[in-house]
C-alpha cells in the first residue's frame, strides 16, 4: 500500500507489445518503479504477468474519528497519509476499477490476481472484481496474532483482514501449489483463515526519526505464503503499490522476478535499500517445489526393475484385510483379480477407484510401509540427477 493512482488518468493511447517487453525485460524485472501506478502500469504489455499482488489505499479516511489515544494517554499513529484519502465512495471506486482493469489486461490468461484489505474497502473491491470479469477463487482471512486493541471499546477488536484470491477468468488454468501448502501445515491440508502477527520488531522498517516508515507494512510471513502458492521459480510479479518493497523481497527471496510501482519517492528510497541487502539463494533444489501432478511419472513396474520390490513379493491393504501377489510385469495378482496396482486396489474393495499408490503397501521388520515410499525415493534420485 502507498502509491496511488491518478483518479483522473486515462488509459494510454498505445501499448508496449509482448515482444518489446521480453527484449527489455531487464528494465523493469526486479526494478523498483518511481512512478504513478496506473501509467506505469499501461505501459507494460498484455499477457505478461504471472500474479499481481495487490495492497491498495483502504480509504480509511473517510469518516475521520479524531485523535486516538490509549489508556496511557500515548498517542495512536492512524494511517493520515495523503496517498489514502478520497473524497467519496464514488472517486474511491472508480480508482479502483481502473488499476482493477488495467491489472487484468497484464495477467496472463492463467494468471492470478490477490488484493488485500479491511471492511473499509475489500466488499466494494470484491464487487468490482468479479463486474470486471475475474473469477474469485478464495477469500483468505489473515487473522492476526497480535491486533490493535479497540482504544475506545465501542466495537470489536479489529483483528484481520481479508485477502481475494481471483483467476483472471472462469476459465483460466491457474497454479496451486496445494502440496506445498500442506507441507508447511504439519501435512494437514491449508485452510482459508491465516493466524499470522503483524510486522513488528526488527522486520519493522523506521525512518530517520525512528518511527514507523510505512503505516501499513505488510510481514514477509504474508507474502512467503501468498508467493509460495501461486507462482513458481522464475515467475513475474507485479506489485502496483509496492510500499516499502515486502512483495520484492519475498519475491527475491523465493527466486521470483518483481516489478514494484510506488509512487512515494521515500518508499522507493526504503524499498530499493532494503532489496539491495538481500542475497537470494543460487540453489535449484531449494526453490523448485513441483505439485504431485508436476513430479515425473513413476510407473509401478519400475520399483521391479530398481530392486527395490521383487516379484512374489506380497503387498497388503491396511491393516493386512487384503493380499496381492506382485507379478514380474508390475501387475498385481489375487485368487480373483488381476491388474495394476489401482485396479487390483478398487476390485478387492468394491470400488469404482483407487489409489494403489496410497493403499498397497509392503512389509519390513514387521511394519507395514506405504508403496508410495519407493516411489517418492525414485523420484528422488530423478530429480537429483
Amino acid at each position: 500500500m502507498g502509491s496511488i493512482v491518478s483518479q483522473s488518468s486515462t488509459r494510454a493511447s498505445t501499448r508496449v507489445s509482448a515482444q518489446t517487453f521480453t527484449q527489455e525485460s531487464l528494465k523493469s524485472l526486479d526494478q523498483v518503479i518511481h512512478g504513478n501506478s496506473l501509467k506505469t502500469m499501461q505501459e507494460l504489455p498484455s499477457d505478461s504477468i504471472d500474479v499481481i499482488f495487490a495492497d491498495p489505499p483502504y480509504n480509511l479516511q473517510l469518516q475521520a474519528v479524531g485523535t486516538l489515544r490509549r489508556p496511557n494517554d500515548s498517542l495512536v499513529q492512524g494511517v493520515d497519509e495523503e496517498w489514502d484519502a478520497f473524497d467519496n465512495f464514488g472517486a474511491y471506486d472508480q480508482f479502483s476499477k481502473l488499476w482493477l482493469n488495467e491489472a487484468r489486461r497484464l495477467l496472463k490468461k492463467d494468471g492470478t490476481l490477490w488484493v488485500i484489505g479491511s471492511y473499509h474497502n475489500i466488499f466494494r473491491v470484491g464487487a468490482l472484481v468479479q463486474d470486471l470479469g475475474y473469477w474469485i477463487l478464495n477469500d483468505i482471512i489473515w487473522r492476526k496474532s497480535n491486533p490493535m486493541p479497540n482504544f475506545r471499546g465501542r466495537r470489536f477488536t479489529n483483528a484481520h483482514e481479508t485477502l481475494l484470491w481471483c483467476a483472471r477468468d472462469k476459465k483460466s488454468q491457474y497454479y496451486f501449489n496445494y502440496d506445498a501448502m500442506k507441507a508447511m501445515n504439519d501435512d494437514t491440508q491449508m485452510r482459508s483463515d491465516w493466524l499470522l502477527p503483524l510486522c513488528t520488531g526488527g522486520e519493522r522498517l523506521k525512518n530517520k526519526e525512528g518511527a514507523k516508515a510505512h503505516p501499513t507494512q505488510k510481514p514477509e510471513s504474508l507474502l512467503h505464503r501468498v508467493i509460495l502458492a501461486s507462482t513458481k521459480p522464475g515467475d513475474i510479479i507485479l506489485d502496483p503499490f509496492f510500499g516499502t518493497g515486502t512483495t520484492g523481497a519475498v519475491a527475491k527471496k523465493l527466486n521470483r522476478h518483481f516489478i514494484g510501482i510506488e509512487q512515494d519517492a521515500d518508499y522507493v528510497d526504503l524499498a530499493r535499500e532494503r532489496l539491495a541487502a538481500i542475497e537470494p539463494i543460487h540453489d535449484h533444489n531449494v526453490y523448485a517445489i513441483p505439485t504431485k501432478r508436476e513430479e515425473p511419472r513413476i510407473p509401478f513396474g519400475s520399483l521391479i526393475e530398481q530392486g527395490l520390490l521383487q516379484p512374489g513379493d506380497l503387498l497388503f491393504g491396511p491393516g493386512k484385510r487384503y493380499t496381492a501377489k506382485i507379478r514380474a510385469d508390475g501387475t498385481l495378482v489375487t485368487s480373483e483379480f488381476r491388474g495394476s496396482i489401482h485396479q487390483v486396489g478398487a476390485q478387492v474393495q468394491g470400488s469404482p477407484t483407487c489409489n494403489g499408490w496410497q493403499f498397497w503397501n509392503f512389509e519390513v521388520a514387521g511394519q507395514l510401509m506405504p508403496i508410495d515410499i519407493l516411489r517418492q525415493k525414485v523420484r528422488s534420485q530423478i530429480q537429483a540427477s
